[in-house]
């Protein structure tokens, strides 16, 4: 039978198949990203404890255009300032099974600029 082209369902493919791989502790944590039509989701997370440390995104930040490459930018610098008073300077960074481009590398380019090294 024939099977419809399903992107979402290789996306979550590739994420769990990725995610099996990395992990993020209390000094070391996750950055987990989710992007929507409209909006990107950032949180920074403790697997060993199950906790969000911290979140960001580009509907929270109230942004003009939430669903290009500067709110993604944007939105890594606000989630990198709450890293730092956190006091967190390494993470791991889990890409969700999206390709590293757009806003995802916009993210990451916030995410170096604000000061995490992953």
């Amino acid at each position: 039978m024939y099977k419809p082209f399903n992107k979402n369902a290789q996306r979550k493919h590739r994420h769990i198949r990725v995610r099996a791989k990395i992990h993020g502790n209390n000094q070391c944590p996750r950055i987990s990203i989710f992007r929507s039509n409209k909006f990107i989701y950032a949180s920074l997370i403790d697997d060993d404890k199950g906790v969000t440390l911290a979140s960001s995104s580009s509907a929270k930040l109230a942004l003009e255009n939430p669903s290009n490459c500067e709110a993604a930018k944007k939105v890594g610098l606000d989630l990198a300032k709450k890293a730092k008073d956190l006091k967190l300077e390494k993470a791991v960074f889990d890409r969700s099974g999206y390709l590293y481009h757009g806003q995802v590398k916009a993210l990451a380019d916030g995410l170096r600029e604000g000061g995490l090294i992953f």
